[in-house]
Formats: C-alpha cells, structure tokens, sequence
C-alpha cells in the first residue's frame, strides 16, 4: 500500500533510512554520544547537544556531573537495544524520542514519567505494546508504527488522554475491547496489519476522525470483513449503527461487553 507522504508523521521511518542513519555504530544503551536537547518553542535556535560519555547498565552515574532534565530528549537513530531504569527519574520529561532503533522492550520505570505527553517508539523490534506504558495517565500522543506487535494489552484503557494511536505496519489480528474506552481518541491508524474484525463498541470512540479525515492509514491493507472498509470509511457512527443492526455475520469477535444506547430505540447488548 502507497502511504502519502502527507499522512506520515515525522519519526515513522523507512528500515532503509533506519539501517542507514545506524550504520557502523555499536548498539548499547546510549549507542551515540549526543542527546539532543530541545530549544524553547519560537526561539529558532538549533537544538542543544550535550556530550554523553556511555555509562554501563547498572553503574552509578558520576557524582560530579548534575543531573538535567530535559522536557524533550530526543534519541532516535542510534541503533539502541536497551533504554536504562534511570530514565524514570527524568520526572520532568514531556517528550521522548525513540524511534528508528533496535529495542525490543522498555524499563519498567518508564511507566513514572507521569508528565509524558509524546512518546515516539516507530520503527523498534516490538513484538507486543508495552504494558508499562498504559501508566501514562498523561500520555496523548504514541506511535508504534513499523514495529512486529501482535498484540495489544487489555490496560490501554488507562491512557484515557490519549489522542493518537498510531500502529500501523504491525502484525495485529485483533484489538480489545477496552481501546474503545479512549473517547480522547482523535487520530487512530491501523494500516497494514492482520486485522479481520473491530470490537463490537469501536463506535463508541465518538472523536474518532476516519468519517471526515480520510487517510489511507486509518484502516487500509487489512483483510478487514466486520465492518468491511467502506463501513469503515463513513466513520464512527456508521460503525457503531453496523454493529448495531448486527450485520456482522458469524461469531461476536469483541470480549468486552458493552450495552449500546440507540437513539431511536432501547439500549442493546453487544459483545462476548
């Protein structure tokens, strides 16, 4: 499938570009020696760099160096296979960019960084959505795009101030129920990946643009059977009034019951 250049978010690379911009670097928590401080917004200035001399997991920093906290930490490019624990201490941390790297899991502690708005992970070695993340009470915008994940952990409920999702070109076969929690959601791209079916209350995620935004991203490159992708492209509520009528043939896909509210008509039970 042909993604337009103008669907694409910054840090959703090509492997090429990844495999490239890493080239003849050794992987290692910090494969680089440069993190890339942010500029304050408008000022126009180049983005700080600070010098990083490679610390070995589980070795104290040095004491004669204060420790920063930088609002944005950008990391992405760096062939990286791990991120260390101490990244949970950067409590004032907004953005963090990892993208286009080689890691396949995060610390635990990240789930900390409670002041996270934007995290970047396209382009990684993940196999599953890391459950650590649905911690991120604040979180409102992820990209998981280009990883290997096939599967989503029931938790994601909790990023209940997310409003972008982005997962496509993964190996997705289902979603569960309790993504249709995140009434926040705005921007959900589910292209190229396995999926077949939508959870049967995907209609509720009422802010969802794929009505009135389209987007090859949005859906396309999936086998998708229920709804079919031109139920799919009349957004939300066509979405929901498809379940509703229960035009789905077969089993209910969905394992999150839900009562729907009709309204022209009383609630009706859909779902496992």
């Amino acid at each position: 499938m042909f993604v337009p250049r103008t669907c694409l978010p910054e840090s959703t690379k090509s492997r090429a570009f990844k495999k490239s911009a890493t080239a003849g670097r050794e992987p290692g928590v910090f494969a680089s020696a440069d993190l890339r401080l942010g500029s304050p917004a408008g000022s126009g200035a180049e983005p700080r760099k600070k010098e990083l001399s490679p610390v070995p997991v589980g070795a104290d920093p040095p004491t004669n160096q204060p420790a920063e906290e930088p609002d944005p930490l950008y990391m992405d490019s760096n062939n990286l296979k791990e991120i260390p624990a101490e990244i949970g201490t950067l409590s004032r941390l907004e953005r963090l960019t990892l993208s286009n790297n080689s890691l396949r899991s995060l610390p635990r502690e990240i789930g900390h960084l409670q002041k996270l708005h934007s995290l970047h992970l396209a382009n990684n070695s993940f196999t599953e959505l890391p459950p650590q993340l649905c911690q991120l009470r604040n979180l409102a915008f992820l990209d998981l795009s280009d990883n290997q994940i096939s599967s989503i952990p029931p938790g994601i409920q909790h990023l209940e101030s997310l409003e972008t999702l982005l997962l496509l070109f993964n190996l997705l076969e289902h979603l569960p129920g309790s993504i249709c929690v995140l009434r926040n959601l705005c921007t959900l791209w589910l292209g190229n990946n396995k999926l077949r079916s939508l959870p049967a209350n995907f209609g509720d995620l009422v802010n969802l643009d794929w009505g009135y935004n389209y987007c090859s991203c949005n859906f396309e490159g999936n086998p998708l059977e229920c709804p079919p992708p031109e139920v799919c492209s009349r957004g939300p509520r066509q979405i929901r009034e498809y379940f509703y009528w229960g035009q789905c043939p077969g089993p209910k896909h969905s394992t999150y019951n839900v009562s729907y509210r009709h309204p022209f008509g009383n609630g009706k039970k859909v779902g496992a």
